[in-house]
């Protein structure tokens, strides 16, 4: 009889295992059940009433198991959101799905985030050099204050994603669409951005200087106070597109617009009026 207790007590738990705290409680609940049909049979009951009675007297266990099943559950999960100030260079995190995960302080360096989903997740003032984030869905993540040198996100998802003040030196950004992307306060200089579409991006207060931007397509997006001596939208498309210099249009934000390139490059009128209106040459401009 004592192997049928055993049976019926591993049936109840057989969902949960290898949750710890469940295995705990089904040691525990399995010496107490023998416990207790040892005490009815002293009592005269024999084994197939003592086995019921026995079995009533822990009540509704399996609805018990759960609860504490999915409190183990919870805790693990919370345990598992932060990561901050791990040390886990070339770690493969390829594929995993991560939300609202913590990576703050933490050394990642040459880590493989290929193909995950980290929605919501913060990367903040860690080392995440030569990370891989390619075809990454990294929406509503932040990058702040880090040095991403080296890192590559092709065909990632980025929407809502913060990129301020952090080192992107080397940085390979290749077939993305970067929708209200937040890049304000970073030196781009040698950021690399290959057929890439920018929708709402805020590039406030960057250093764009020598940039080629080249060919790309950029809609509602924002250069105002940012560094753009001799870069280049040759080829480009510009829909409602900011350039405001800030309190006031000086002589060297003037000619600092005056050595942009926009040859080639198509443009809305209000786009258009505005960099005329700062004195910017625009001879072979097709408006839209």
């Amino acid at each position: 009889m004592s192997e049928k207790l055993t049976s019926y007590v591993n049936g109840v738990f057989a969902p949960y295992s290898g949750i710890k705290s469940v295995d705990e409680l089904k040691a525990d609940l399995l010496s107490d059940l023998q416990e207790r049909f040892r005490e009815l049979k002293a009592e005269g009951k024999d084994d197939e009433t003592a086995f019921a009675m026995t079995i009533d007297s822990i009540g509704d266990i399996e609805q018990t198991v759960q609860e504490v099943a999915n409190l183990s559950r919870s805790l693990e999960r919370q345990v598992l959101t932060n990561f901050s100030g791990t040390n886990l260079p070339a770690t493969d995190f390829a594929g995993v799905t991560a939300h609202k995960r913590k990576f703050e302080g933490s050394a990642l360096r040459g880590s493989d985030f290929s193909g995950a989903d980290l929605t919501g997740s913060s990367f903040k003032a860690s080392d995440v050099r030569e990370t891989n984030f390619d075809r990454a869905n990294l929406t509503d993540c932040t990058f702040y204050a880090l040095d991403l040198s080296g890192a590559s996100f092709h065909q990632s998802i980025l929407v809502r994603t913060n990129f301020s003040t952090s080192g992107l030196e080397g940085v390979t950004f290749v077939d993305v669409r970067l929708i209200d992307v937040n890049m304000t306060m970073t030196d781009l200089r040698k950021t690399i951005f290959e057929r890439c579409v920018f929708n709402g991006t805020d590039f406030r207060q960057c250093d764009l200087r020598g940039m080629r931007l080249d060919g790309h397509t950029f809609v509602g997006v924002k250069f105002d106070k940012a560094a753009l001596s001799e870069a280049s939208f040759q080829g480009a498309t510009l829909r409602n597109v900011s350039f405001v210099p800030g309190f006031a249009l000086t002589n060297k934000y003037y000619r600092a617009l005056k050595t942009i390139s926009f040859d080639g490059a198509t443009m809305d009128k209000l786009t258009y009026a505005a960099l005329k209106g700062m004195g910017v040459d625009l001879p072979t401009v097709t408006i839209i």
